[in-house]
């Protein structure tokens, strides 16, 4: 384990995160359901979202409070509860307004919404909690990162975690935008099903 954050650290954890991003996960699904409904500005703000609270996560990782997020042991279940319940919604609710015109629903659509979703299921994620309190000790000492270390890691998972969100969502907005009204319409379906189906694993996985 390296003491600090050298470019040498600064470019395997970027390398890591990269390829673990772009594993299909329920992030992934989370950012090309809603671009593929919504399009790529929801897309885009799904991804903030996420990155966001994996930003939440490196803090809390780096500055000591990792404890505090392992003591509060089965109250985490609440959050997590809330999470999927507020995903399965999110999925009936699109599964509901896929009547209307395309563009009215996009338009009635909420940006900050898109933000929330990406930042719930992060949040709401169990596996991202375990996954970045004991991956970032695997390249930094946590007991000597500065605060200039703590926003290099940060913006490390801005670029890599963002940008294959953000090619995700790309891929997925094209793709809904080059498909005709009808085929449209079932990937908003499958849109929808892809919502409820990973409020049901978080749920199920807790």
């Amino acid at each position: 384990m390296e003491t600090g954050t050298s470019l040498a650290t600064l470019t395997a954890l970027f390398g890591a995160m990269v390829v673990l991003a772009a594993v299909p996960s329920v992030s992934v699904l989370t950012v090309s359901a809603r671009s593929a409904a919504l399009g790529f500005r929801h897309g885009v703000a799904t991804t903030l979202g996420v990155v966001t609270g994996d930003l939440v996560f490196i803090v809390l990782a780096l500055s000591g409070l990792a404890l505090l997020v392992k003591g509060l042991g089965d109250l985490f279940f609440v959050v997590e509860y809330l999470a999927a319940a507020y995903l399965m919604g999110l999925g009936l609710l699109l599964l509901r307004s896929r009547g209307g015109p395309p563009q009215a629903r996009r338009s009635a659509a909420s940006l900050p919404g898109s933000f929330l979703v990406g930042l719930v299921v992060t949040l709401g994620d169990q596996k991202a909690v375990l996954f970045y309190l004991g991956f970032l000790p695997a390249f930094v000492d946590v007991a000597t990162v500065t605060l200039a270390d703590t926003w290099r890691i940060g913006l490390v998972a801005v670029l890599a975690v963002g940008g294959v969100k953000l090619a995700y969502a790309w891929v997925a907005a094209r793709t809904g935008s080059l498909l005709g009204a009808g085929a449209g319409r079932a990937l908003e379906v499958t849109a929808a099903g892809i919502l409820m189906a990973v409020g049901v694993t978080m749920a199920l996985n807790i």
